[in-house]
């Protein structure tokens, strides 16, 4: 296992320093799915939710999240992204919704967190809008599939 960047040889936290890596075309994504009631679906799919439009909603929260990475996680450094998208899909044998953030940038560190926060606050944001009728819903399996560009290279999940 690699030595974590994120701690200094004394132990403390720390931003790393990107200035002297080259840019180049990075791409991350993510992926996780709210488990719910098929009842709940049928609802979210209708647009009967009482808050409105679920899946829109979640969208756009996904997108707004991403952006704002470095706000939320302390040593990420604020990125110009170039793009995001969040897809979000019903997928009846869970039942529930599936979410794929991806994030792109020119730059000089990587968007794997950009993308996982898309994700993520897109999940929160489906459990918000439809608690009220399934408090039971379940958030799974937010991960990272795969990532390109950088020093490191090209990642990809096996399976």
């Amino acid at each position: 296992m690699a030595d974590l960047t994120h701690i200094s040889e004394s132990g403390e936290a720390h931003m790393v320093d990107v200035s002297g890596k080259a840019e180049t075309s990075r791409e991350a994504r993510a992926e996780g799915r709210v488990v719910m009631a098929a009842e709940t679906l049928d609802l979210i799919l209708r647009g009967d939710a009482k808050k409105g439009d679920v899946i829109g909603t979640a969208r756009l929260a996904g997108i707004m999240a991403s952006k704002r990475t470095s706000d939320l996680i302390p040593l990420c450094h604020p990125l110009m992204l170039s793009k995001v998208t969040v897809d979000i899909t019903p997928d009846p044998t869970l039942p529930g919704l599936h979410v794929v953030c991806t994030a792109k940038l020119k730059g000089q560190t990587g968007v794997e967190m950009e993308a996982l926060t898309g994700v993520s606050v897109a999940c929160l944001t489906i459990y918000d809008m439809a608690k009220a009728v399934d408090r039971g819903m379940r958030i799974e399996n937010i991960r990272l599939l795969a990532k390109s560009g950088g020093r490191s290279g090209d990642w990809r999940v096996e399976g």
